[in-house]
């Protein structure tokens, strides 16, 4: 028995077919060039030994991968970086989700206390970050000048190699929970509230068996896409510790992103340099395609 042929496509179709192909040909120029091309040029340099304005340069494998391993600053770069991810994301997303739990129950004032908290996202890291600089000074910080009112010792925030990962955590937390907020208040906002009055009827009077029975269980799928941004946004610190540290005291703040600059921009270093951000774009995808996998087993398991 033959298949039967697929019907032939109208000369409509055929015309709406091709204006699409037409339509998406600017985008899809655009991610060729700004996307793929200088991933596969970054991956191929990432194999040689390239110093830029040095002609001399040879294919060498994965020589500058397996030089990371015994790469001081490298590793140090890594574990500072994954430990600001840690102080920062868990705080952030806590904060983010807290904060827009007491928006959604105030009746009044709703759009201030949006803006108030977004404000962060949407402002000048660079310039936000000289008035932290300002807020965290030992001496004449209106931070320390509040400890030492209250009878604690003055804090370097950014001087001390002991808690600059921990001040600059404090920028992050405060730039991240805006975003977070306003993710969370959109999933609050699609949550039906004839769920709430079927939980109370069922006996949960209280606000926290409202959230634990309704709320977070609904909120799961926002949580994880809050949790996976806060993180890859955590990862690529740079502008914080470019004004304010510039990698120091004696390496205490040296993150991932801060060490590729310098080998590529500093020490001119390109063939390092690509394959640390080889390993930084890989990082990245590992944490989007966590957080796709695991968003779907939710969509169709639970």
């Amino acid at each position: 028995m033959h298949e039967r042929a697929p019907p032939a496509m109208s000369g409509h179709a055929r015309r709406e077919e091709r204006a699409g192909w037409w339509l998406a040909a600017p985008v899809a120029v655009l991610v060729v060039v700004l996307l793929i091309l200088p991933t596969l040029a970054m991956l191929a340099l990432s194999l040689t030994d390239l110093d830029l304005g040095d002609p001399d340069w040879h294919f060498t494998g994965l020589t500058n991968y397996i030089g990371l391993l015994s790469d001081r600053t490298f590793r140090i770069s890594v574990g500072n970086t994954a430990f600001y991810v840690l102080l920062v994301t868990p705080i952030s997303v806590g904060l983010g989700l807290g904060a827009a739990l007491l928006i959604e129950a105030a009746d009044d004032f709703k759009p201030l206390f949006r803006s108030a908290y977004f404000l962060p996202v949407v402002s000048l890291i660079v310039a936000m970050a000289t008035v932290w600089q300002y807020l965290m000074h030992p001496t004449i910080g209106p931070i320390n000048l509040l400890l030492n009112r209250i009878g604690l010792p003055s804090v370097n925030f950014l001087g001390s190699s002991d808690v600059v990962l921990y001040g600059l955590a404090i920028i992050g937390i405060w730039q991240a929970t805006g975003f977070a907020m306003v993710l969370f208040l959109a999933g609050l906002g699609a949550i039906d509230p004839q769920l709430y009055q079927a939980t109370e009827i069922d006996g949960a009077k209280s606000w926290i068996d409202r959230f634990r029975l309704v709320t977070w269980p609904i909120l799961a799928p926002t949580t994880l896409f809050v949790t996976t941004i806060t993180m890859i946004n955590a990862v690529k610190v740079f502008e914080t510790v470019t004004t304010l540290t510039q990698g120091g005291p004696s390496k205490a703040s040296e993150v991932l992103l801060w060490t590729i600059y310098e080998e590529g921009f500093v020490y001119l270093h390109l063939g390092n340099a690509s394959a640390m951000a080889v390993v930084f774009v890989v990082v990245l995808l590992a944490l989007i395609v966590l957080q796709t996998r695991v968003l779907d087993k939710r969509i169709h398991y639970g």
